[in-house]
């Protein structure tokens, strides 16, 4: 009986929070092997996926390490990355061999536990050094997200997403720019 108790106590003790995540969709995900990284490091696991009451989005119910637990905070932004190609190359190859995996970018706000997970990757994470601008042009040319942006031939950026001007007279581009190049931008 001391034995079971001692290793009931060091499970407990091990094991940190446990948060929701609501996803559109399932895609890639598997409760028991779909794991939670950070710096490709794994901090945690899928335990269970079931559909909402709506019909509309999943309920991703995962447990992270106790070192993990004191950066959930509101702020904090889940993704499922996947093997994806697009202007700026192509990302996601680990996945290929490893299944798919929910990024996290922790980020300093009041504790939570329960997320709503982004559809695609942030533009920008806490770690990357530099800052967004908001563009705006008459077309979008060949602009895409994650299509990249150079200055004398050496990419210091790269686009970040783009809308139509609500009154349609153009498109505004929102674009990160990254340190020390960040400095040079200047309004015009």
């Amino acid at each position: 009986a001391p034995i079971g108790g001692w290793l009931t106590y060091n499970t407990r003790s091990e094991t940190g929070a446990t948060v929701t995540i609501t996803f559109k969709e399932r895609a890639g995900l598997e409760a028991g092997k779909t794991k939670i990284k950070y710096k490709s490091i794994a901090i945690g696991t899928v335990k269970h996926i079931e559909i909402g009451q709506d019909l509309s989005h999943v309920l991703v119910t995962a447990e992270l390490n106790k070192q993990a637990e004191p950066h959930l905070t509101d702020k904090t932004l889940f993704w499922v990355v996947r093997p994806m190609i697009g202007l700026g190359g192509i990302s996601g190859l680990e996945t290929l061999v490893s299944g798919s995996y929910i990024a996290i970018d922790p980020r300093p706000g009041p504790s939570a536990r329960t997320f709503t997970g982004l559809e695609k990757p942030p533009g920008v994470t806490r770690e990357d050094e530099g800052a967004q601008f908001h563009l705006r042009a008459e077309n979008l040319g060949s602009s895409a997200p994650g299509a990249p942006i150079f200055y004398h031939d050496i990419q210091v950026g790269r686009v970040l997403d783009y809308a139509l001007d609500e009154d349609g007279g153009g498109v505004s581009i929102e674009v990160f720019i990254q340190a020390p190049h960040h400095l040079r931008v200047r309004d015009t």
